[in-house]
């Protein structure tokens, strides 16, 4: 319980109408939940507009409200506040409200398109190994000390992520390795946050049905980084062009890691096999069972941070080379067919064209390589031909199938993506919208040596149709039916 005044410190307030010097037991944006004497925070959602709760949540027993319009009548029972984002406001509150956990805990976030979550969970493994209590904020999982919780977002909102920094710190955490989407940067859920290390690994198209143009996601990346102070350390990736965008403006110390350009942490890769990577990293060698060059750049972030962070570079590399891969990121599972299937969460262009060109490069030139790929509905429909274009570059035989349709039709999915692929490629695609029987179908078309991907879902362990989630695993799926 905090006093209303001490919740609002660093807020910028347009108007008060009431008197904050009253406790407050409990925040919420959602009307729903509110309990007596809640504060509830009126936030305009891309869905819904929480001005039009304002009454309801009043009624539930809300003693104060945050919102950017009042409403026509103000209650003398009730605190209004007027601000100019609830947003941002709502970040801010949440630190103090759970007394700014990220000023007493190593917060490190890690943003992106693609290998978030890899560097996320890598860093998470390796400093459990070294001995430290960590927490991890994944798109996969959330985990707390010992305790793991299934993941909703890939960043929470502002209110459960400060929580669970509180509780991090109950735990013994020393740090806190966590993804920042471009989503939760730009709704202000990291607002308020303080940040030791922010790390970039790179940018192409993704969520552009959000963003509306790839210029405003890279700006929203940005932010994060515009907002670190003069103690804190900024590590981009300076093979991506984008990665000194990041740096134009922030007050951070910067650091560059590369595996083709000069930076202060280098890698290059010796050997790359279905077996893991031999890498040369600032001169020192170390095996991984990691697989890839998409995956030597996020190693090598991982090791960059780590050195930051003070640890010891051999030390980091030792345990960093007895590592596994992260869930559902180029996920190897070999039948005793002798076919290699590999589950990835790879959703967009580039992730996809990065574990393809892998997979090529790795492969002799007898193994046929039989893709299945969706893509997701209601989402950016734009990247969809290019989806399908990438998977016929580089694969022997294409299934298109349904990854999370959520509202659209599957089929109205597929045939979107099949206007990327060409004439001269369409001999090579097959389309089936049930994604378990296109699974099966793609197992039917190897043969011993051969290697199958399984793209766009990853980790997860369900689909979204209609507004309802079923059970759904990839990788339980391959193993049913992967069999002599």
């Amino acid at each position: 319980m905090k006093l209303l005044k001490d919740i609002l410190y660093k807020v910028e307030l347009e108007s008060i109408s009431g008197n904050v010097n009253i406790a407050i037991p409990h925040i919420c944006f959602d009307s729903r939940i509110v309990q007596k004497d809640s504060l509830f925070v009126a936030v305009k959602g891309s869905i819904s507009d929480g001005h039009t709760f304002i009454e309801n949540a009043i009624s539930l027993g809300a003693l104060a409200v945050i919102c950017e319009k009042l409403p026509t009548l103000l209650k003398p029972e009730v605190v209004y506040i007027k601000v100019k984002d609830a947003a941002t406001a709502l970040g801010i509150i949440a630190a103090n409200f759970y007394d700014n956990p990220s000023e007493k805990i190593k917060l490190i976030g890690v943003t992106g398109t693609n290998g978030k979550t890899t560097v996320a969970t890598l860093l998470h493994n390796l400093f459990q190994a070294l001995g430290y209590k960590a927490g991890l904020l994944s798109t996969v999982v959330y985990k707390i000390g010992s305790k793991s919780i299934t993941a909703t977002h890939t960043t929470p909102d502002a209110l459960r992520l400060n929580a669970m920094l509180k509780e991090m710190i109950s735990e013994g955490c020393k740090y806190c390795f966590m993804e920042v989407s471009s989503h939760a940067i730009d709704q202000g859920r990291v607002t308020g946050l303080n940040f030791d290390i922010a790390l970039f690994t790179n940018i192409s198209r993704d969520h552009l049905d959000y963003h509306k143009t790839f210029d405003e996601y890279i700006l929203a990346k940005k932010k994060l980084f515009d907002s670190l102070g003069a103690n804190s350390i900024a590590i981009v990736n300076k093979d991506d062009k984008h990665g000194e965008t990041m740096l134009h403006h922030t007050k951070a110390n910067k650091k560059y890691f590369a595996l083709r350009s000069m930076a202060d942490y280098k890698c290059k890769i010796i050997e790359s096999q279905f077996g893991g990577l031999h890498l040369n990293v600032n001169g020192q060698e170390v095996y991984t069972k990691l697989i890839g060059s998409f995956n030597a750049s996020n190693l090598l972030l991982t090791f960059a941070a780590a050195v930051e962070l003070g640890e010891d570079s051999l030390q980091v590399l030792t345990v960093l080379s007895a590592l596994n891969a992260v869930e559902g990121r180029f996920q190897q599972y070999k039948s005793d067919s002798g076919i290699t299937a590999i589950v990835d969460y790879a959703h967009t262009p580039d992730a996809l064209d990065n574990v393809l060109k892998t997979i090529a490069d790795i492969r002799t030139g007898n193994q046929k390589l039989v893709c299945v790929v969706g893509c997701g509905g209601d989402r950016d429909a734009g990247k969809r031909p290019l989806m399908a274009e990438v998977a016929c570059t580089w694969s022997d035989q294409v299934i298109l199938t349904s990854d999370n349709p959520r509202s659209e039709e599957p089929m109205a999915i597929i045939e979107e993506m099949k206007t990327g692929v060409s004439a001269s490629q369409m001999k090579k695609v097959l389309s089936l919208d049930d994604r378990r029987e296109a699974i099966k179908l793609g197992i039917a078309l190897c043969s011993h040596g051969d290697i199958l991907l399984i793209a766009g879902k990853g980790h997860e362990k369900y689909q979204e149709i209609k507004g309802e989630r079923f059970p759904f695993d990839d990788l339980a799926i391959l193993k049913e039916h992967l069999k002599d």
